[in-house]
């Protein structure tokens, strides 16, 4: 997935799924020459990106709120489907609880059935037969738990990029000041 976009002296620069990597900046100095860059202008860009990273991280986060939550929804209706499918045959009707809206439920006894009936969202529902319903359910918390484990990934790149505009940051600043007591210091020293 993370692939080489640039390479300098001080270290590799990469991206992943369109975050750009940050770059060590191990000597200030040849950076901001190498950049064209004052110490302002450094910190203004550093800056500008350590915010692009939290937006982007808040996005993304978003998005694994939205998976946690729906991974246990697929679970839960995988778990009915096999109840169902458990029950059919037996003759025995199963008694349920339904959710008809915020609050309000109704009591239901389902007979033996052989489909389900799916809601697909955008206002779309469907009704399949138990065995497509449960492969549908199965492929879908497989792709979900995939989404989540590259989300995850992304995350872990993307924290690792803001601790390296952090530190290089501070770098950058810490340079700054060091470099301005030197001068304050040469002409009192002559």
């Amino acid at each position: 997935m993370a692939t080489a976009s640039s390479s300098s002296s001080s270290g590799m620069v990469t991206e992943r799924r369109g975050i750009p990597g940050a770059q060590f900046v191990e000597d200030v100095q040849t950076y901001l020459t190498q950049a064209g860059l004052d110490v302002n202008s450094a910190l203004a860009f550093l800056q500008e990106r350590l915010q692009q990273y939290k937006l982007v991280e808040m996005k993304l986060q978003a998005q694994q709120r939205d998976l946690q939550a729906k991974i246990p929804d697929i679970e839960k209706c995988l778990d009915v489907v096999a109840t169902l499918q458990a029950k059919k045959g037996t003759g025995e009707a199963l008694i349920t609880d339904f959710e008809v809206s915020e609050g309000i439920y109704s009591r239901a006894s389902i007979e033996d059935t052989d489909s389900v009936c799916l809601w697909l969202g955008a206002n779309v529902m469907l009704e399949y037969s138990c065995e497509e319903a449960t492969g549908l359910l199965r492929r879908n918390l497989d792709n979900a738990k995939a989404s989540l484990e590259v989300l995850l990934a992304d995350l872990q790149f993307l924290r690792d990029q803001v601790t390296i505009t952090q530190v290089t940051i501070a770098r950058v600043y810490n340079w700054d000041v060091h470099q301005r007591r030197l001068r304050q210091a040469s002409p009192k020293d002559s």
